[in-house]
């Protein structure tokens, strides 16, 4: 009788902890799906906000991205016994000086070509109007075709600022932004110190302490790493360019080596928006159309050469982003700060990874067919008795 007493004390004490798991488990799924829930509200709403205030938010967030880049090199001139505000002050000015001299090898000759842009247009214009003579039979089937269907298009003209004004207007934002930026960027590079002392040694457990201590670490070295790879690939890339438009005769190849190098930093929009220009300078400096599209498609070569070979194989799967992930952070941060935001685009998007590496990586698919939301059930984690 004792044992057969103990048999269903047992089984009772089996069925109360099974209960138990069971509700902890529908109270973790419910805390998940308020997770999702929050993370989705706060993706949609974050634009908003960020675009209302970009005044203050995009120096902020320009500031702790140029500070996770420039710590290592204040790090290494501070081992070398140079006081740390000292060593942060050279970091920044040594990224100030490479910023300036690449936009002046981009703007000084694009000064002196700027008595050559409306030649070009109307040689564009021309090329495009016998062009249109030649493919003219589409356009007498749109009229037949807007004729058939009695539908009759309309326009309307709205009087915009000119890009001169727009220019004019914009200036003091963007000075004031680029100011506060600079300004925040040393303050944060200067205080690192102090901030790796806080996290380390005002937690409460040793672990916490070595988790964020590899969290900064990772998020550091990863965008700091990739950076410096990406610029000296896209370095290289400006060189050949430059070389290729001296080769077959361009302008200012010296121009089309920066632009080049530093609109391979934006992935997708920036060759893009490279092929587009280089098509339009070489078909108004050419006497012919298909010979003008000769500089656009050995970029495009080259580019695909660099996107498709050079660049995984150097960087390698500890740097390897989905694309569509790139895209996606193009086209939101994008929106919100425009060409700014595309160009903090990726960096955002590696600090957000290797945090989030080290967080727990959301499993948001496998949650929508009952999974849990991270690989690290809780539950699991119980002892068994």
């Amino acid at each position: 009788m004792d044992a057969e007493g103990d048999s269903n004390d047992t089984a009772d004490i089996g069925a109360a902890r099974r209960r138990t798991l069971a509700f902890a488990a529908q109270e973790l799924r419910l805390i998940s799906a308020l997770v999702v829930l929050l993370a989705i509200g706060l993706f949609c709403a974050l634009p908003f906000v960020l675009s209302i205030g970009s005044v203050v938010f995009l120096p902020l967030v320009a500031a702790l991205i140029l500070t996770i880049i420039l710590s290592p090199l204040a790090d290494k001139l501070a081992s070398w016994g140079i006081p740390n505000v000292l060593s942060s002050l050279l970091a920044l000015l040594a990224f100030f000086a490479i910023l300036a001299l690449a936009l002046s090898a981009v703007f000084t000759p694009a000064i002196s070509l700027y008595d050559q842009v409306p030649a070009m247009f109307d040689q564009v214009e021309e090329h495009f109007s016998q062009l249109r003579i030649t493919f003219a039979w589409i356009g007498q089937l749109n009229d037949e075709l807007a004729a058939l269907t009695g539908e009759e298009g309309s326009q309307v003209v709205l009087a915009s600022p000119t890009m001169l004004e727009q220019a004019a207007l914009a200036t003091p934002t963007v000075l004031l932004e680029t100011l506060l930026t600079f300004l925040l960027a040393f303050f944060m590079i200067e205080a690192r110190v102090r901030m790796r002392r806080r996290l380390l040694l005002e937690r409460q457990h040793v672990g916490a302490s070595l988790k964020a201590a590899r969290a900064m670490r990772e998020v550091q070295d990863r965008v700091a790493a990739y950076i410096l790879t990406v610029g000296l690939i896209n370095f290289g890339l400006g060189v050949i360019v430059a070389l290729g438009a001296w080769a077959i005769g361009l302008e200012a190849p010296i121009m089309w080596g920066g632009l080049a190098a530093l609109l391979n930093f934006v992935p997708y929009i920036g060759p893009l928006i490279m092929v587009v220009l280089l098509s339009l300078f070489g078909i108004g400096s050419a006497e012919s159309l298909w010979v003008g599209m000769i500089p656009a498609a050995a970029y495009l070569a080259v580019n695909t050469i660099e996107a498709n070979i050079v660049t995984p194989s150097v960087l390698g799967a500890r740097f390897t982003i989905n694309p569509v992930a790139i895209l996606l952070a193009l086209s939101y941060f994008g929106w919100i700060w425009g060409v700014a935001g595309a160009l903090l685009s990726v960096p955002i998007l590696l600090t957000l990874t290797a945090l989030v590496d080290h967080l727990g990586r959301p499993n948001f698919i496998g949650f929508i067919f009952g999974e849990p939301l991270f690989a690290t059930n809780v539950l699991d984690m119980q002892p068994d008795d």
